[in-house]
């Protein structure tokens, strides 16, 4: 849990692994179901966790480790019944207690910090919030929103037991680094 590298496309993915990443997250925002799944075959040949973005029946159909659930979609108790890991997305306590009942293993938890990532994103929680979701619940929290390898020590310390990246995801090295060094 410790690195999730969040990516568009194979060799950025392969670059996290090579340098540290322990999650590899398929992300095509607009990409359709069969899109997806023929991006991420080759992703299954990774070392590591193997999770789709928002697409219970990608994730399935190309037999992902896991799938990630923002808060809007749909598809955790498929997602469940087919034996994937569920990561779910929360900005508040409540949400992450939810994500907990619901049957998440894990918590996106975020922004932490504002993102060009994602510009329709929620306010940022900061680390007060991080730390909080981090003590309401039992299962990891993985921080997300605005991190690199300057911040990604922070989050560690404020309860989380990994983080997401995106637009630092080739910066994998770096960040492990940094997250290994705050455990």
């Amino acid at each position: 849990m410790r690195l999730h590298a969040i990516v568009e496309d194979l060799e950025t993915a392969k670059v996290a692994v090579a340098s540290g990443a322990t999650v590899v997250q398929l992300r095509r925002k607009g990409a359709t179901t069969e899109e997806l799944v023929e991006t991420g075959r080759p992703f299954r040949e990774l070392p590591a966790t193997f999770v789709v973005n928002d697409d219970v029946e990608a994730a399935i159909r190309v037999d992902a480790d896991g799938v990630h659930l923002g808060r809007e979609d749909a598809g955790a108790e498929r997602a469940l019944e087919a034996g994937l890991v569920l990561g779910l997305s929360a900005t508040s306590v409540d949400e992450a207690q939810a994500a907990e009942r619901t049957g998440a293993a894990y918590i996106g938890a975020g922004p932490v910090w504002a993102t060009p990532s994602k510009l329709d994103a929620d306010p940022p929680i900061g680390l007060e919030g991080l730390a909080e979701i981090c003590a309401a619940v039992s299962i990891p929290v993985v921080a997300i929103g605005g991190i690199d390898a300057s911040n990604a020590a922070d989050c560690i310390r404020a309860g989380a037991a990994g983080v997401a990246v995106i637009r630092a995801a080739r910066d994998a090295a770096a960040l492990r680094a940094e997250i290994d060094a705050a455990l």
